[in-house]
């Protein structure tokens, strides 16, 4: 990677990705009251909304697709829209459940693509599509995917513990989509047990308790989730972006950009890295851990002997979601 500190940095500050987070915003202003249910406050700003029963906790997500997407490649876009839903329910150590989508086309054609796509997810993640709402009238292309899952431990993105290292937990083993060269295929091609089996670690380590919090890596990339769970856990972080394990395929500067589609950061004590890492590499995971929890508000950038200061959270809010208001 021939670029220096301060220019990366200023790459990944610019990253839409990231930028997007923002929008969120929109939403958090909207959250002034708590909610509960069985008496227990559902925390909000987290990958879920975990809701309280008598079994531990039902999951509720829903995610859009961008219309870029849905227009380039239909059939990933609905495939998409049911991975990144799976990925919500897996990073709060839940399993899901069944699936609902919200269909737009302007044609059949379109439609039975998008359709191909989310019905191809559903099989390789063994998650049913129950239900939702289709139309092949409209004056454009557009998906939303709602899930529903149960957990009986959580993982949350509000209890990072200062002195926590940063564990990123990724499948190396996939390839960069053709024409999508920031989203990192692991899945697509992937043995259907061997996929199952890396899904599962997740609700694992929620049970043994092996990790404080954790989110998965968004369109955000590895830098933008990581504020993410700073900003809902309320603390700081310094990350050594020279730690951070790339695909062979890729830049570094192109991988902290993409979306992996099966990539976890967690916060884990520790004591417990070795056992993560593991777990992780019985499955053919790659698990390293790249940054240290810290008190404050500010995520801290390495590289080498230069380190700067890339985003003060107290000053400059991403998703303001802060400690599970």
């Amino acid at each position: 990677m021939n670029i220096t500190l301060p220019q990366l940095a200023e790459t990944l500050r610019h990253n839409l990705g990231l930028l997007h987070k923002r929008d969120i915003q929109l939403a958090s202003r909207q959250f002034q009251r708590q909610f509960t249910a069985q008496g227990q406050a559902i925390r909000l700003g987290d990958d879920c909304a975990a809701i309280p029963d008598q079994a531990g906790f039902l999951l509720l997500a829903a995610e859009g697709m961008s219309p870029a997407l849905v227009q380039q490649d239909p059939w990933f876009a609905g495939w998409c829209g049911v991975l990144v839903n799976v990925s919500d329910i897996y990073a709060m150590g839940g399993r899901p459940l069944a699936v609902v989508d919200a269909l737009w086309a302007c044609e059949d054609q379109q439609a039975r693509q998008i359709w191909a796509g989310m019905q191809a997810a559903a099989e390789k993640f063994q998650v049913p599509i129950v239900g939702g709402h289709t139309n092949t009238h409209s004056e454009y292309d557009a998906l939303g995917v709602a899930i529903l899952g149960r957990a009986k431990r959580l993982i949350t993105s509000f209890d990072a513990q200062v002195g926590d290292r940063l564990v990123l937990v990724a499948n190396f083993q996939g390839q960069p989509r053709p024409h999508l060269p920031y989203c990192w295929d692991a899945a697509t091609q992937a043995d259907p047990a061997q996929l199952q089996a890396q899904w599962d670690l997740l609700p694992l380590f929620a049970e043994r308790g092996l990790c404080s919090a954790g989110k998965d890596v968004s369109m955000g990339g590895i830098i933008g989730t990581t504020l993410m769970l700073l900003e809902t856990s309320n603390c700081g972080a310094i990350l050594d972006i020279g730690a951070v394990p790339c695909p062979p395929q890729l830049d570094l500067q192109q991988w902290l950009l993409s979306f992996p589609s099966y990539g976890f950061l967690l916060t884990v004590p520790p004591e417990q890295v070795s056992e993560v890492q593991m777990l992780c590499k019985d499955q053919g995971l790659v698990a390293q851990a790249i940054a240290t929890i810290t008190p404050g508000h500010t995520l801290t950038l390495k590289l080498g002997e230069t380190s700067l200061d890339f985003w003060h959270l107290d000053h400059v809010p991403l998703t303001g979601f802060t400690g599970g208001s």
